[in-house]
């Protein structure tokens, strides 16, 4: 292959060096797809509830809180096409469908892990950061508020002096 001429029309690594900027800005990468696809919130959490036991598609709509039946039908039907979860049909009535996580689906499971680990050590940090953001935007919202106010007081008076 020649130098500098990708090995797929979606591969994005150029260099040995790493730098998020050669696939975070091109929407054809392949790793940025893969990226969006398991990093959404439904897949974290399907991945999550899959590690190491299968469950029914009405065990895992009920314990996702939150999603719907179609965007759930479509997160198992996508990460199944990625070959992160196997989905077994039983020939029984009423239909069966078990959804269990891939040999490559479950190498995802310490990755997770390690993020709701931060998640859950830094959650006071967050909430913290997130109260002093929220105080600071309504002070400044108070302040153009005020600003407005005063201006439109500057207008009225002006205009009261013409008449």
């Amino acid at each position: 292959m020649k130098e500098g001429t990708s090995e797929t029309p979606g591969y994005c690594r150029d260099t040995e060096d790493y730098d998020v900027r050669q696939w975070d800005t091109r929407e054809d990468c392949e790793v940025r797809q893969i990226l969006d696809r398991i990093a959404d919130k439904w897949s974290l959490l399907v991945i999550a509830l899959l590690d190491r036991r299968s469950l029914r598609f009405t065990e895992l709509r009920r314990a996702v809180d939150g999603v719907s039946q179609r965007m759930l039908a479509r997160t198992l039907r996508q990460l199944e096409r990625d070959g992160l979860v196997h989905r077994t049909v039983h020939a029984v009535v009423p239909p069966r469908v078990d959804y269990e996580l891939t040999p490559l689906g479950a190498t995802l499971h310490s990755t997770i892990r390690a993020l709701v680990d931060w998640t859950e050590g830094h959650q006071n940090e967050i909430a913290a950061a997130r109260a002093a953001y929220d105080i600071r935007e309504a002070e400044e919202r108070a302040a153009q508020e005020q600003e407005v106010a005063r201006r439109d007081a500057v207008a009225r008076d002006v205009l009261a002096g013409r008449r």
